[in-house]
């Protein structure tokens, strides 16, 4: 059984890795466990909680800077932000009703900790890109901190990218500083149904190539989030903006298909389902996140044999697979092999099968070597969240 300790202060935080480090008791670092089945199942007798380092300390919506405890919840941060009409531009994806838990139970450390990037990261880069500064503890019991809370600093090391997708194997994150920005005054999008998979990226393509800042391509077959396929634009910004790039993308992708414009609740709406996945919600499958060169993205999607969409103009596939045998990886990696390289990252399968599959892309010895060099220099002693992201 697994015991927990839940710090409520950061040198409790600290006290508790030391404790691990000078017993070598291995912790499993989480939050409020909304993602606690992504990545490969961590073998640990006892949990690090860190719930209890909750709350927003600074937010300052004129420099476009918040700074938060690593527990706090997204909802709470979401609500903050949407009250001084400002958004994460990156747009995090709430991926704990994928795992079969609530909605907006996730938290920053969390967030980041895995590099969550929604629709919008094709305009606005990802998680990675907006974290300014943190405070952390790593696997030596030494606490650090490495930013601020500028856009530019020259302190150091850019540790907070490098903790940014790190799933809690580096150090224990106790603060995040990460930028905003103003949240889009309205939204619509531009849908051309009936495309297949390829005229579909091809469409996306276009708009992507075109002046008139795309926030959003997506490409849904026939039966995800809808009876029909259709190929979305997303055009964010001020009124008159976006009715001027609506008005200009549609001659130009006029041509391609039945074009019609979604309002904006039912743009949100939809999008949101993009982000998080929700069409394989409450199912049993595994899911799968392909990263891959955008023309590459039907291929791909093609050997694995399993229900799909694409996202980030074809760059991003979820693919959702049986959950037997190696529930596709053999076939899905190949196919990425041979599109030209990427990553196959298993998002959701059974416990068991996380552990028999690679659950991240195997990376090539001499990158793997300098990952383990890195791993070695913040926790030597393999303390945190042991195996979480490579046996």
């Amino acid at each position: 059984m697994t015991e927990t300790l839940k710090p409520a202060s950061e040198d409790q935080v600290l006290d508790a890795i030391r404790w691990a480090v000078a017993e070598e008791r291995p912790l499993e670092l989480v939050g409020r466990g909304s993602k606690r089945g992504f990545g490969r199942p961590v073998q640990a007798a006892h949990a690090l909680d860190l719930s209890g380092l909750a709350g927003i300390e600074v937010y300052e919506p004129e420099e476009l800077v918040l700074t938060a405890r690593a527990g706090t919840s997204m909802a709470e941060i979401e609500a903050a932000l949407t009250a001084r009409g400002q958004a994460l531009a990156f747009e995090p994806a709430d991926l704990g009703p994928l795992y079969g838990g609530p909605a907006g139970a996730g938290t920053l450390g969390g967030v980041v900790g895995c590099n969550l990037s929604g629709p919008r990261r094709i305009k606005a880069g990802a998680a990675r890109d907006h974290v300014l500064g943190i405070e952390a503890v790593s696997g030596r019991g030494q606490a650090f901190k490495s930013g601020g809370r500028v856009v530019k600093n020259v302190t150091g090391y850019d540790l907070p990218k490098l903790l940014t997708g790190a799933f809690g194997t580096l150090a224990a994150m106790t603060r995040i500083t990460v930028k905003v920005l103003p949240a889009p005054e309205t939204v619509r999008t531009l849908a051309v149904a009936g495309l297949d998979d390829r005229a579909g990226v091809a469409m996306l393509t276009r708009a992507l190539t075109s002046p008139y800042e795309v926030s959003g391509a997506a490409h849904l077959p026939a039966g995800m989030l809808g009876e029909s396929a259709r190929s979305l634009i997303r055009i964010e910004g001020f009124g008159p903006s976006v009715d001027s790039r609506v008005a200009a993308l549609s001659a130009l992708l006029g041509d391609a298909g039945p074009l019609s414009v979604l309002d904006p609740g039912e743009s949100v709406d939809l999008w949101r389902g993009i982000r998080d996945a929700a069409p394989f919600v409450g199912d049993g499958r595994a899911v799968w996140r392909v990263s891959v060169a955008p023309n590459a993205g039907p291929q791909v999607a093609a050997a694995a044999g399993g229900a799909y969409y694409f996202d980030w103009g074809g760059g991003l596939v979820w693919i959702a697979t049986t959950p037997e045998g190696d529930a596709g990886a053999a076939a899905i990696r190949a196919a990425v092999a041979a599109a030209g390289g990427g990553h196959a990252t298993l998002v959701r399968a059974p416990a068991g099968l996380r552990a028999a599959v690679p659950v991240f892309e195997p990376q090539p010895p001499a990158l793997e070597a300098l990952n383990r060099r890195v791993r070695d220099a913040f926790d030597p002693r393999g303390i945190l969240s042991p195996g979480r992201m490579t046996a």
